[in-house]
């Protein structure tokens, strides 16, 4: 009060002290707010510095507990947790939620009754219309939780279609919808020359010959080759 050089906003250290002018180090961790300012009151007259100190002391914010959001989200980073029921949508939200490039399914890591704690979320079974089992899953973050975004499935497409590179595998994807996702097939492509590349348990790659309503998984490199009477093939043919 009517001295603004003392006025200051800080933060208390994780040993509980904070930097007070004149004063320099002063422990006021565990302390009520109104013993927190006749302690700095008391310093402060005591001291000779002030002949009758009138300390207010206003709390800002909690930043105690924290917990960190890593992965494809739009500002990954440590967030407070300022509420005891904060959830798992609740620091979602606060990173920015999930970026275009993430895919559905998060998970949580942390501890809880001193074992390792990990648990996977499949986001849209928490706002979906039966979402009664999924919101068990909004559970409440704890100090320390680490949540990972992990990037969205791909799929890859090659070969004769108007647009190729790699694209979203959005859920239940068939041969057909990535076909029509691609631009579909140019002059010199056919049906018959689909063929899709699949990473096995093992690592090995398999190929094989799809069925166009045939679902694509995360990873998938569709090639659609030449057909038989593509390209200038067809300067050979009679009618």
């Amino acid at each position: 009060y009517q001295n603004p050089d003392l006025t200051l906003e800080t933060r208390v250290s994780e040993t509980g002290a904070i930097s007070f002018p004149l004063l320099g180090s002063v422990r006021i961790g565990g302390l009520a707010v109104s013993a927190a300012e006749k302690l700095i009151a008391d310093g402060l007259k005591n001291g000779s510095f002030v002949k009758s100190p009138q300390v207010t002391l206003i709390l800002l914010q909690v930043k105690g507990n924290q917990a960190s959001v890593l992965g494809q989200v739009n500002r990954p980073g440590r967030f407070p947790i300022e509420t005891t029921d904060m959830r798992l949508t609740d620091l979602l939200a606060n990173a920015g939620g999930v970026a275009t490039s993430g895919g559905d399914v998060v998970v949580l890591t942390g501890t809880r009754d001193g074992k390792p704690y990990r648990l996977e979320v499949d986001l849209p079974t928490v706002f979906g219309p039966s979402a009664d089992a999924g919101r068990a899953n909004d559970v409440i973050v704890q100090n320390g939780d680490v949540l990972w975004v992990d990037r969205a499935p791909l799929v890859y497409i090659y070969g004769e279609v108007q647009r190729p590179g790699p694209m979203r595998l959005e859920r239940g994807m068939t041969v057909m919808q990535a076909l029509a996702a691609g631009g579909g097939l140019n002059q010199r492509g056919t049906e018959r020359g689909i063929r899709v590349h699949r990473k096995a348990a093992d690592g090995k790659v398999q190929v094989v010959q799809p069925g166009m309503d045939d679902s694509l998984k995360d990873g998938d490199v569709l090639i659609y080759n030449v057909g038989a009477l593509g390209g200038n093939h067809l300067n050979d043919v009679k009618v």
